[in-house]
């Protein structure tokens, strides 16, 4: 078969990618503009065997619409993205650290191949990514893959878990984890591997850029508690600290509805106490206080701990100390 006959053949397909990259609501192509623009590939083509084609695309689901006249236009219409998704998904991949600069464009530009070439250069974003080298990242995308895999499988991992010294060298934590995965999970620009954990024979969670030398094992992995739920377990926990979770009551200024919805969800029971606060019984794991003090400080005096009482004095504690040292560097 001649190269000429090839592409012949080929023409309904190249007619669907001139109209895919060159039209939307707001640009058409003329009928002269499509031929010349297959002529580009080598294609001839007559109007006729054009009008056939197109009618073809449409009966095979393509949303092309025809403005008849003189100068009679075709564009391509709905796809499987609207122009908005594809911006909020431009908007996510330029707004994240996870991604080197490098990284993020190529996915910028395989979003834009989702739209017409109009459509795409909206898409374009600066990127800035800050306190990020390609190499650890690559690795997160090799951990992110492994874990994948597992979580398909029903397989175990093992790993390497390391934390930063005063000289941010990594400092790895005895041992090699062993863990079922059961789910990722984003959480504060983090991804978060949450686990069965063989040593503590229950759920835990990783950070994904902490993890090292992930290895699928051939091990089934441990089946996933019936009573476990991945949205309670991430409501409960502050900043993705692990601990024994208790109940919480605590008081805020009805000027924090907001906050407190957007930390502990809509379901969140609000108690008015008839003048300007209201409060909430909540559960959070609290044995490593430090996120939850932080996140409560944030308020000042709109916010206080009201139940348990050793968690109260607790944070009286870690606010007087907070002073004291303040008043030594005044010294």
């Amino acid at each position: 078969m001649s190269e000429s006959s090839t592409k012949q053949r080929l023409k309904i397909l190249y007619l669907y990618k001139i109209l895919w990259e060159n039209t939307d609501e707001e640009h058409e192509l003329t009928m002269p503009q499509i031929i010349d623009k297959l002529n580009e590939y080598g294609i001839t083509a007559a109007r006729k065997a054009l009008y056939e084609d197109i009618e073809a695309l449409r009966e095979f689901g393509a949303d092309i619409y025809s403005r008849r006249g003189n100068n009679a236009g075709y564009s391509l219409l709905n796809r499987e993205f609207e122009l908005p998704e594809l911006k909020l998904l431009a908007d996510a991949v330029t707004s994240s650290r996870f991604f080197t600069e490098k990284k993020a464009r190529a996915l910028l530009e395989k979003l834009g191949t989702l739209c017409s070439g109009y459509e795409a250069e909206q898409l374009i974003r600066k990127v800035y990514v800050a306190d990020r080298d390609a190499s650890e990242n690559e690795r997160i995308y090799l951990n992110i893959d492994a874990i994948h895999r597992a979580v398909s499988e029903k397989k175990k991992i093992s790993f390497g878990y390391f934390d930063y010294d005063i000289n941010k060298r990594k400092k790895y934590r005895d041992g090699i984890r062993v863990c079922s995965p059961y789910a990722l999970t984003w959480n504060d620009e983090r991804y978060y591997m949450i686990a069965y954990y063989e040593k503590y024979k229950g759920i835990s969670h990783f950070r994904v850029d902490k993890m090292e030398n992930v290895k699928l094992l051939s091990d089934p992995a441990f089946r996933m508690p019936k009573d476990f739920r991945l949205s309670e377990y991430l409501k409960s926990t502050f900043s993705m600290f692990s601990g024994t979770e208790q109940t919480v009551k605590l008081k805020f200024h009805i000027s924090l509805i907001n906050a407190v919805i957007d930390r502990f969800g809509r379901g969140v029971k609000l108690m008015r106490d008839g003048g300007e606060h209201f409060t909430v019984e909540v559960k959070a794991r609290t044995d490593q206080p430090a996120a939850f003090f932080g996140w409560l400080f944030q308020f000042g005096s709109k916010a206080k701990i009201i139940a348990p009482a050793a968690l109260k004095e607790e944070y009286s504690a870690m606010l007087r100390e907070v002073l004291d040292n303040e008043k030594e560097d005044d010294k």
